[in-house]
């Protein structure tokens, strides 16, 4: 699907999406619920990976227009070979491959190539220390045997994904288990958000510096919770008033504990003149402040390592795409410099890297100079309704499907 997107100043209100990153915490702890509803969820493609993996696992599923009812899932007696498909959702994968070590049974998960190139060494090393199954192919991964408690300890500069996945599964164990975190954690937010969906369930885990303490025989309680608004989506609707438009973004709890929630902050540092930046607890948020920054004076940005390891390598695809607008991207170990630059109108056709937040982030400097960008379809992964949302603020929008 091609995009061409002309020269528009934004303006309207506009509602901010369901949040990816809650939903798929609740819709998990609801499905080892007896049964919970979960209000206000976006059925992504990463959200809908969630969903059947769940149910292909067990769990029982009913939904609605924005509604959610599922539960009833017994981790321990899952379905036999069970097969489930992650699509490109690194956050399903992450999440599940540890719960589904509590059976015993084989269980093996598929999906896109590029996701099974990104790492998953924790739970390589956990398994192979525990003589756990874990074979890994192209794109698949096949698991088989009975995970312990005790204690783990597992890096901070990787995904929190791991520490997530983990701090699902261990209260179902019997006795205590200890995660300690070595070196800085970052992406410290998104932990957060797990513990507080959680909590939220019923599980109770104490916290102490950089471990966390998890009692184990637990189970989840059946809740009913509505699903808050996604401050990372957010940030690309609320982006378009730095570059002249006068966008309502509706719906945003300034309360959360969503680490995203920064970017209010990093817009009106940058509109101020700031120009270095650390992204070390929000990286998904990458994308837009390196459109944003191009557009407004440049800026370094440091904690851009593990961009590497997303759905695309965000740091050199944005350093592509912007090189077509006429900006200079400067890739360093751990850092990002974007050079100021007047943008001009890209003479070829941007690419999307097959990444949601590269086709969100183009589009949006897109507004500014025009442009056409291929692979927009990659939005489905986190924010199916990104381009109506565009069109209802009175962005200059065609979509083209491949033929």
């Amino acid at each position: 699907m091609k995009v061409k997107i002309n020269p528009s100043l934004a303006c309207g209100n506009v509602i901010a999406p369901p949040s990816k990153s809650i939903a798929h915490r609740a819709i998990i702890c609801g499905a080892l619920s007896g049964s919970s509803n979960i209000e206000n969820v976006a059925y992504s493609k990463d959200i809908k990976a969630t969903i059947d993996c769940l149910s292909s696992l067990g769990a029982s599923v009913e939904s609605g227009e924005a509604t959610l009812t599922v539960g009833g899932l017994d981790i321990f007696d899952t379905n036999e070979n069970a097969i489930l498909d992650c699509n490109e959702s690194g956050s399903t994968l992450r999440f599940l491959i540890p719960l589904c070590l509590i059976s015993g049974k084989k269980t093996t998960f598929i999906g896109a190539s590029r996701l099974f190139e990104r790492p998953l060494s924790v739970y390589e090393s956990i398994c192979r220390e525990q003589g756990i199954l874990f074979e890994k192919g192209t794109n698949s991964l096949t698991v088989c045997g009975k995970l312990k408690s005790g204690n783990y300890r597992v890096r901070g500069d990787i995904s929190s994904q791991f520490i997530s996945g983990l701090l699902f599964t261990l209260p179902l164990l019997d006795g205590v288990s200890i995660i300690e975190v070595i070196g800085k954690l970052e992406s410290e937010p998104y932990i957060d958000l797990t513990l507080q969906a959680l909590s939220e369930f019923g599980i109770k885990i104490t916290r102490v510096g950089s471990r966390f303490i998890i009692l184990g025989n637990q189970r989840y309680q059946s809740r009913g919770v509505t699903v808050e608004a996604d401050c990372s989506n957010a940030a690309f609707l609320h982006a378009f008033n730095l570059f002249g438009g006068n966008v309502q973004v509706d719906g945003i709890n300034k309360n959360t504990l969503q680490g995203d929630i920064v970017f209010y902050e990093i817009f009106e540092a940058i509109e101020k003149g700031k120009r270095q930046f650390d992204l070390s607890d929000c990286p998904d948020l990458a994308p837009i402040l390196f459109a944003v920054a191009a557009a407004k004076g440049g800026a370094t940005f440091t904690g851009t390592a593990r961009l590497k390891i997303k759905e695309s390598d965000r740091s050199e695809a944005m350093a592509q795409e912007l090189k077509k607008f006429g900006v200079d991207v400067e890739i360093g170990e751990n850092s990002v410099t974007v050079h100021s630059a007047d943008v001009k109108a890209p003479k070829e056709t941007l690419c999307g890297h097959n990444d949601h937040r590269i086709v969100m982030a183009l589009s949006v400097l897109c507004t500014l100079v025009g442009g056409e960008i291929e692979g927009a379809e990659a939005v489905f992964k986190s924010y199916p309704a990104f381009f109506d949302a565009l069109k209802k603020l009175n962005v200059g929008l065609e979509i083209y499907e491949d033929r």
